[in-house]
């Protein structure tokens, strides 16, 4: 799958992508003749997530590195979890999973705080407003 089809599936332009490569978060599966990228599902699946963490949570790229890094190797537990017979390496993972969730989690309740603190500021606006036109005179009185 080329870059526009990849732009297209997920609703972004090729330009996005690109720099989501830039900077790391992205890295195409292969490459063919002529320099060409070449994505899969799963790459596609990535933007998919990478668009989804930045939209939801208004994110900073770092912030943003960090739940990637995060969705990567919580992946690489699960892929190897069900190959492990080991009870000890199995709670290790589990573990793992868990430090991970835990980072996750922290971004995003850091995240609801500062907009419950918006919408509590907002709130307060408005009724402020409200008040204020309850005071005065009415346009019709005039």
């Amino acid at each position: 799958m080329r870059i526009g089809d990849v732009a297209r599936a997920v609703g972004t332009t090729t330009r996005t992508i690109r720099y989501y490569e830039e900077i790391g978060l992205l890295e195409p599966s292969e490459r063919r003749s002529g320099a060409h990228r070449e994505y899969t599902e799963a790459d596609v699946e990535r933007v998919r997530e990478i668009l989804r963490f930045k939209d939801l949570l208004g994110v900073s790229l770092d912030e943003l590195r960090e739940l990637i890094a995060a969705e990567d190797a919580r992946r690489a537990i699960r892929e190897e979890f069900p190959r492990t017979e080991d009870p000890v390496r199995r709670r290790q993972l589990l573990e793992e999973a868990l430090g991970h969730l835990d980072r996750q989690l922290e971004l995003v309740h850091r995240r609801a705080a500062e907009l419950a603190a918006l919408e509590g500021d907002l709130d307060e606006r408005r009724a402020r407003v409200v008040a204020g036109l309850e005071r005065s005179p009415s346009a019709s009185r005039s």
